[in-house]
């Protein structure tokens, strides 16, 4: 069967980025150490609350003034927690060639409004993709099944032609779960590759 839906994952796909210069970057800002800001934010969980839409830009921004000392504002704060990414240039021919050959491109991410937003204003990657799922959107972060309902009811078509790529194997099983050929990603060649594979794309590199 052909496949006429691809979801990708953003952070490591799409893009690259660091939780040690968001750490880095917010432990600068307010003055913490950073190792008191991965607490803050990883270990105490506020990092996935907002990835799943549970805790918003405001609250996490007067949690975090009220245990620091320095004087920022929320738009610092925004800078700082997303200022961490960087393309995966070489991703761009496959995303091409896809949409050359009519094939819808959804983007499935676990993602804060906070690191969505500074990837539409920064990078054009995301202009590729025709429908979103993301975690904050939907209440529900990835391996959770909800997320993948709901990037099946954008998809349009079966599981069965829905392609998906992610660099976490605990997501690729869940939805291998559910029907959809998956891949995990490591490079973009490979990733052709299983393109390729799948029938969604042709063995000739453009």
């Amino acid at each position: 069967m052909a496949i006429r839906t691809c979801f990708f994952d953003m952070g490591n796909v799409l893009v690259y980025f660091s939780h040690d210069r968001m750490c880095s970057n917010i432990a600068q800002l307010s003055g913490l150490e950073i190792a008191d800001v991965r607490r803050f934010l990883m270990e105490d969980g506020r990092q996935w609350a907002m990835e799943r839409g549970e805790l918003s830009e405001a609250d996490f921004f007067a949690q975090l003034k009220s245990v620091s000392d320095k004087s920022f504002t929320l738009p610092e704060l925004q800078n700082a927690a997303a200022n961490i990414f960087w393309l995966n240039e070489s991703i761009i021919p496959i995303l091409e060639e896809l949409k050359s050959q009519s094939i819808r491109m959804v983007l499935l991410s676990n993602t804060s409004i906070t690191h969505l937003r500074y990837i539409e204003q920064n990078f054009r990657i995301l202009e590729f993709m025709d429908d979103r799922i993301a975690s904050f959107e939907v209440g529900a972060m990835k391996p959770s099944p909800v997320i993948f309902e709901a990037a099946l009811n954008k998809a349009g078509c079966e599981p069965s032609e829905c392609f998906y790529t992610d660099d976490i194997a605990a997501y690729i099983d869940q939805a291998r779960m559910m029907g959809i050929q998956s891949a995990i990603f490591t490079t973009s060649n490979d990733l052709r590759q299983a393109l390729v594979t799948a029938g969604a794309l042709p063995h000739n590199a453009h």
